[in-house]
């Protein structure tokens, strides 16, 4: 009934940049707080940043300063620009996303994640 899907990720040398997207489709009514989570290999996954829906922003500590996060709610979009990228910020990323969908004849709130990406900073 409603998805996440991604894009962006890639290989990029340290110092580069990069932007993930990941848009929200389906039977949407509302969304609320939406955000980027990653994971690195042998490390549990963690908040990399967070947006409500009246544009109130959370960043993990070691991203503040390089890395943005926006969205567009006329698309349902969500967005992480990453600059000065580190080796260190090598993982998968995820979407997530608060939603209230419209299915089934009722109002569902639900938590939903977009499938990982890959980001490979070399050094």
């Amino acid at each position: 009934q409603v998805q996440l899907v991604k894009s962006g990720g890639g290989l990029v040398q340290a110092g580069g940049s990069l932007r993930l997207s990941c848009a929200a489709s389906g039977s949407i009514f509302s969304i609320n707080a939406m955000g980027w989570y990653r994971q690195a290999p042998g490390k549990q996954r963690e908040l990399v940043a967070s947006i409500t829906s009246s544009g109130s922003t959370n960043y993990a500590d070691s991203v503040k300063g390089r890395f943005t996060i926006s969205r567009d709610n006329a698309k349902n979009t969500v967005y992480l620009q990453m600059n000065s990228l580190k080796p260190e910020d090598t993982a998968d990323y995820y979407c997530n996303a608060d939603i209230v969908g419209y299915y089934n004849r009722k109002y569902n709130r639900d938590n939903y994640w977009g499938r990982g990406t890959q980001v490979t900073v070399s050094s």
